[in-house]
């Protein structure tokens, strides 16, 4: 359908706005912010409404509403002040009241870019106060209001608003009748109990269709100071959540027998490859999410984790670093970020390709801005103490890399969490924790040929040659093409000399030849 506005052409079904016939760039969401307006012009719009149907329910400030009808008007040629197309109604919210011609040249529906894309929606039910206490009950609620805006935190998701849940509070609950009422995938269920100086939270995740229990957890702490303990307790159940529901979803696509995929099936089945860590799911992976892209260029994260499989790509398995492939990769992640430039994944995945390409100062800036968006993110702050650890500053590298343990204890990269700190260790010349770590990565599932490789290093700096000796008879299974030529190679990333040369000594001393 293309609606003619002034000069201007609104394709729905290229999900494109045209000036005099020349595409103008726009933002996904706030070509579905005009879209909704313009199919709905025959009424005003509230605030509401704007949120639920465009932001699919997400927590979402008065300023970034403005935010995006200021944009709005501007790629439209309106302004605040005149509105002649896009008209404020005070306190209520919008309507477009623009002349408008249509041109019906398809019956395809009124796409929203990103917003239509069948993203997982999640309702977090008011946690439970069992304290016996009623003056306890703005902790429980607390805890619910906290975990709605940590949750919102991953863009990927869609987290019910705050108000929609609420008015369940109190009631009886059946898990299939909420799931019809909110049209939600997935139910979040918890309950906070105070006893003297301890509290102890439980949650737990259900699927809303099945009504089978995911996930569950709990967490006791010492009530010391309540709003620290609060944060630590949303953070930690946050972190746990997300990639609980991301396995969850690639299982659920991984089975569906149809062989008509879109764009979102293509992302979360090249993600499932991913997580699988080996050459040739490494590159299913890098395939599938090229296919995601190219069904819906709009779609940022297959943009963003094509880049990062790419990456992987080169630093594990097949791919060969190339400054043309480094160059693509980096401007897959600039188009993610053009796309969505508050998604805390995409400036993480983006500093995964900067410290590829040795540009350290820029990693350590976009993994500290997407620990600002998204402070439960543990793979922002992995990255972070990675970028650390490569230009020497071991001490806090390690800390971050703990928090990122801390954060997420089940998280399906934890074994590079764990080799990467072993590696920062290692140069760090702390060789008895680099084994500790790399053991603790090695009983992981499909942990990688370099965590046997950083054990062998470290058992050789402190001399103990036969158990070093094993670890090369191990990694040469693992990996029989690794040698200190292929290891040059592969640390590709490493701008330190230093730090490259001390490495491949490591090597040596452990029995691992120069070449293949």
């Amino acid at each position: 359908m293309i609606h003619r506005i002034d000069r201007f052409e609104l394709d729905t079904d290229r999900y494109e706005l045209r000036q005099d016939g020349e595409s103008v760039p726009l933002e996904p969401q706030v070509f579905a912010l005009i879209a909704y307006l313009v199919t709905n012009r025959d009424r005003m719009i509230s605030k509401a409404e704007l949120i639920e149907k465009v932001w699919n329910g997400r927590v979402v400030s008065d300023s970034a509403i403005s935010s995006r009808i200021k944009k709005a008007r501007k790629a439209l040629g309106d302004d605040g002040k005149s509105q002649r197309l896009i008209h404020t109604v005070h306190g209520q919210g919008f309507r477009f009241v623009g002349d408008l011609a249509v041109d019906p040249l398809s019956t395809v529906p009124v796409g929203v870019g990103l917003a239509s894309q069948p993203r997982p929606r999640i309702a977090v039910l008011p946690f439970v106060n069992l304290s016996g206490d009623a003056e306890q009950e703005y902790f429980s609620d607390a805890i619910t209001q906290d975990l709605i805006t940590s949750l919102s935190k991953h863009r990927w998701l869609t987290v019910v608003a705050r108000n929609s849940v609420f008015a369940y509070k109190g009631g009886p609950i059946r898990v299939q009748q909420l799931a019809r009422d909110l049209d939600v995938s997935y139910v979040v269920e918890g309950s906070v109990r105070r006893a003297g100086n301890r509290i102890r939270a439980t949650v737990q995740l259900v699927d809303a269709t099945s009504e089978q229990q995911i996930w569950s957890d709990r967490y006791d702490r010492e009530l010391e100071d309540v709003f620290a303990v609060q944060d630590d307790i949303t953070a930690k159940i946050a972190a746990r959540l997300e990639p609980e529901i991301g396995a969850s979803e690639r299982q659920k696509i991984s089975r569906r027998p149809s062989p008509d995929l879109q764009a979102w099936d293509c992302f979360h089945l090249g993600l499932s490859h991913f997580f699988r860590f080996s050459a040739e799911d490494n590159l299913e992976a890098q395939r599938l999410l090229r296919k995601s892209l190219t069904l819906d260029p709009s779609f940022g994260e297959a943009h963003a984790w094509w880049a990062y499989s790419v990456i992987l790509g080169m630093v594990y398995w097949d791919t060969d670093p190339s400054p043309e492939l480094l160059d693509g990769a980096l401007e897959a992640t600039q188009r993610a970020l053009q796309i969505d430039d508050q998604n805390a994944v995409f400036y993480a995945l983006k500093a995964r390709v900067q410290l590829a390409r040795c540009e350290y100062q820029s990693a350590l800036r976009e993994n500290s801005i997407a620990i600002d968006l998204n402070p439960t993110l543990a793979a922002a702050h992995c990255g972070l103490a990675d970028s650390l650890a490569y230009e020497g500053r071991y001490d806090e590298a390690i800390r971050y890399f703990e928090q990122a343990l801390d954060l997420s204890p089940n998280d399906p990269q934890r074994w590079a969490f764990l080799t990467y700190g072993a590696l920062a260790h290692i140069f760090r010349r702390d060789f008895q924790a680099a084994i500790e770590w790399s053991t603790r990565a090695s009983e992981i599932p499909n942990c990688q040929f370099w965590t046997t490789a950083h054990k062998a290093v470290a058992l050789a700096y402190l001399g103990d040659e036969d158990r070093a000796k094993a670890q090369v008879a191990q990694l040469l299974r693992e990996q029989p093409q690794f040698s200190c030529e292929f290891a040059r190679r592969k640390l590709f990333y490493l701008k330190d000399k230093g730090q490259l040369n001390m490495y491949l000594e490591g090597l040596r001393l452990a029995g691992v030849s120069e070449s293949p």
